[in-house]
């Protein structure tokens, strides 16, 4: 069961919300824990027990190096076997080995720790912490459960630390205000996901179908292109998505993305673009190795290193490896030689360009496979443009418009600039028209849309 199901819009969310708010105060934190159980094992009984175990597992090593920490040596024990236990979760369900592991416990064919990317770094930083001394042990299990099981944020995060995390929780408000608004970023996420990314993916299947060597520039631009946009909207609309549930029990969730693909800089892209995984890197690996560089050019190796590592996080292969690499690279020759302030237009310009080149390895299934593809979007092939390129063309320029300038932040801004109280009002009625229709649309189309969750499935 995911966000964008029909069992969870109508049946588990409403359900969920009546029963946190007809539950004492006192016990809703229970009660959400109780829910998030039910939601784990909904997805899978194999989950829900290794969510448990997960669970109860750094519970033990977190409380373990709280008590030994007077002693720095003793309390590394548990902190390197904790961190070891963490990151060997993630690297064996992220890894091809994960198929025999998976034959071994025969278990069911979809059976898959759905978000492990995000709670697996949540508990490696949680027990970094505590060694630390930034934080103390928690000794509320029911909020440690949470921390990892809340089904708000379990599919696409955000991935937070523990004391941010226990903030949002002692800043709770409910309100009928915030139903509303949480519901309305809900809609918002699930259109971003049905409506956007499903049909975007056809297009990227369509072309991707395709023998490489033979496609012509154009529709290997819109492939690339499709491919982008419908990893943006599927990623930001499950984000989006989590948040609208959570700010519905009264929890305010930070965003994830801030609308990258329209930045005027390289730089601005890879601050927006999953932000709060790339201030987990910076925090637990790229800060720590800057205090020991010296030379700017050894800082740019870290930087750059940091985010291959942020690209093996995505998708464990050498192409994610070398998406990040040129992510990194991009951002570090731009500090070079940019020193100047350029026109808005031209940054967007030249950054969405570099981004789409980068992501043309993010999207291939080797290094070779997207060098190949490169070379047909800059002509390799020899054809410009072919029958396909005019049919892709037609069928997908409008959805391909509408979606560059839903993932820009040019409505945000008519909101803003608009001074007049009665421009406000008519924006914001149309707003929840709009809100109901894209909920009936999504409806409609959730029958038989779904398609695009295979590029996130193992997020």
């Amino acid at each position: 069961m995911v966000y964008s199901s029909l069992l969870f819009i109508y049946g588990f969310l409403p359900v969920s919300i009546l029963l946190f708010y007809i539950t004492p105060k006192k016990l809703r934190e229970l009660t959400l824990l109780f829910l998030s159980i039910i939601f784990c094992g909904m997805i899978s009984l194999y989950f829900l027990i290794f969510m448990l175990a997960f669970t109860a597992l750094n519970y033990g090593f977190s409380h373990l190096i709280s008590r030994l920490r007077k002693n720095e040596k003793a309390a590394a024990i548990p902190l390197t076997v904790g961190i070891i236990i963490d990151l060997a979760s993630l690297i064996i369900f992220r890894m091809d080995y994960f198929t025999r592991l998976h034959d071994f416990m025969r278990a069911p064919e979809e059976f898959f720790p759905v978000g492990i990317s995000f709670f697996s770094l949540a508990a490696v930083g949680t027990l970094i912490d505590i060694y630390k001394g930034r934080i103390k042990a928690e000794k509320n299990i029911v909020r440690f459960s949470l921390y990892f099981m809340f089904f708000p944020r379990l599919i696409m995060g955000p991935l937070l630390r523990y004391g941010v995390f226990r903030r949002i929780l002692d800043n709770r408000r409910e309100t009928p205000a915030n139903i509303g608004i949480g519901m309305t970023l809900f809609v918002k996420g699930l259109a971003k996901k049905v409506i956007v990314a499903d049909d975007l993916y056809i297009l990227y299947t369509a072309v991707q179908s395709q023998n490489v060597k033979e496609i012509s520039a154009v529709t290997a631009w819109l492939g690339i292109i499709g491919f982008v946009l419908c990893l943006y909207f599927n990623l930001s609309g499950f984000a989006d998505m989590g948040m609208g549930v959570a700010y519905c029990f009264g929890y305010r969730m930070p965003q994830s993305f801030n609308y990258p693909l329209v930045s005027t800089k390289i730089k601005y892209f890879a601050a927006r673009w999953q932000s709060q995984v790339i201030q987990w890197l910076r925090r637990y690996v790229t800060k720590p190795l800057y205090g020991v560089c010296r030379h700017r050019w050894i800082k740019e190796l870290v930087f750059v290193f940091g985010w291959t590592l942020f690209g093996i996080w995505y998708t464990f292969s050498a192409n994610g490896a070398l998406w990040g690499l040129l992510i990194g690279t991009a951002v570090v020759i731009e500090s070079r030689i940019t020193k100047r302030k350029i026109m808005d237009i031209t940054g967007i310009i030249y950054t969405a360009f570099v981004i789409i080149i980068c992501f043309v390895f993010l999207a291939g299934s080797s290094p070779a496979y997207s060098g190949r593809y490169l070379l047909a979007m800059l002509c390799g092939n020899g054809v410009i443009a072919d029958s396909q390129a005019f049919y892709l063309l037609k069928s997908y320029i409008v959805l391909l418009l509408a979606a560059i300038y839903a993932a820009s932040d040019l409505f945000r801004n008519l909101m803003t600039r608009s001074g007049k109280k009665k421009v406000k009002t008519v924006i914001t009625a149309v707003s929840t028209l709009v809100v109901l229709a894209a909920l009936i649309i999504c409806t409609a189309l959730l029958s038989y849309s779904g398609s695009s969750e295979m590029l996130i499935m193992k997020l």
